[in-house]
């Protein structure tokens, strides 16, 4: 038998360099340093509280004013409707809402001076007024007088008497102005 021969010859793999054994540690701590600081931040977030003090002013809220009587704007004919403009002010630094008109407590429409006989026959009132809700509210912008209809907001009693034709009627109103 052949005899194999024994080398003594070293195979020498090529060497790493120093700075890739040094990597996987450099990688490791950048990790650790991050989850920290990450932990760090979560911590900080959750526990912390605080105080302080804030200051507002509450202004008061001037009057909103008609600036022209309710009239309505067509001549009423017996059993007929007619819308009712009027204007109101508002001389806030603010806008407002008009969310509410009505007939003024104790308030009784009434013809001009040159009608004095205007009636009705059947003793209810010659005109009357009923608001329709789609009309409010309405915006008013604030240091300005706005113009206000109310469609078909004056209605003539159908047994007014012949006395009214030709009349306007003075409608006394309440508004209910509010902050927007």
């Amino acid at each position: 038998m052949a005899r194999r021969e024994h080398s003594t010859k070293r195979v020498h793999r090529a060497m790493r360099p120093r700075r890739w054994r040094r990597t996987p540690i450099v990688f490791g701590a950048l990790v650790a340093l991050v989850l920290g600081l990450s932990a760090g931040s979560a911590y900080g977030y959750l526990t912390t509280h605080g105080s302080g003090k804030g200051f507002a002013s509450v202004g008061t809220m001037q009057t909103v004013t008609m600036a022209t009587a309710g009239t309505p704007s067509t001549p009423l004919l017996p059993g007929g409707t007619g819308d009712v403009v009027f204007s109101v002010t508002n001389p806030n630094n603010f806008s407002v809402s008009l969310v509410a008109v009505a007939l003024e407590t104790d308030g009784t429409i009434t013809p001009d001076t040159g009608h004095s006989g205007c009636t009705t026959t059947d003793g209810n009132p010659v005109v009357t007024l009923n608001v329709p809700s789609d009309d409010l509210p309405v915006a008013i912008p604030a240091n300005t007088t706005q113009p206000i209809n109310l469609a078909s907001a004056a209605s003539m009693d159908a047994a007014a008497t012949s006395n009214c034709q030709g009349a306007t009627f003075d409608i006394p109103l309440a508004i209910t102005a509010r902050s927007s």
